[in-house]
């Protein structure tokens, strides 16, 4: 079974940056293309951003395209998402899993939280 770490969000003002990170406890999950999903208050979990295993192909959802990045280093288990122009309805918990079914156990999420 996978584990994940999510970490690196924060409250910021629309038009700012995060990086997130997502730390996979095994190797195994390097074999895996993977996802970041988010989930708004009051809205289900939504899958915004893929990556192949090998990293070499990504995926965007309309609502992200051109802002925000998927990127991995599979030598550290660690699946990368740089969100650039940041508006209030990126507000949400962001979450790394497999990219499709059958998912591993959920991580606990990281905050991110965009207000003037």
């Amino acid at each position: 079974q996978v584990q994940f770490v999510e970490s690196g969000g924060g409250l910021v003002q629309p038009g700012e940056s995060l990086r997130l990170s997502c730390r996979a406890s095994t190797t195994i999950f390097s074999l895996y293309d993977s996802g970041w999903y988010r989930q708004a208050p009051g809205k289900q979990r939504e899958l915004i951003a893929s990556i192949t295993n090998g990293g070499v192909s990504t995926n965007y959802a309309d609502s992200v395209r051109g802002r925000f990045v998927i990127s991995r280093d599979n030598t550290k288990n660690t699946v990368y998402l740089r969100l650039n122009s940041l508006k209030a309805e990126d507000t949400a918990v962001y979450y790394c899993n497999s990219a499709r079914p059958p998912y591993f156990s959920w991580g606990q999420g990281t905050q991110v939280t965009v207000s003037s």
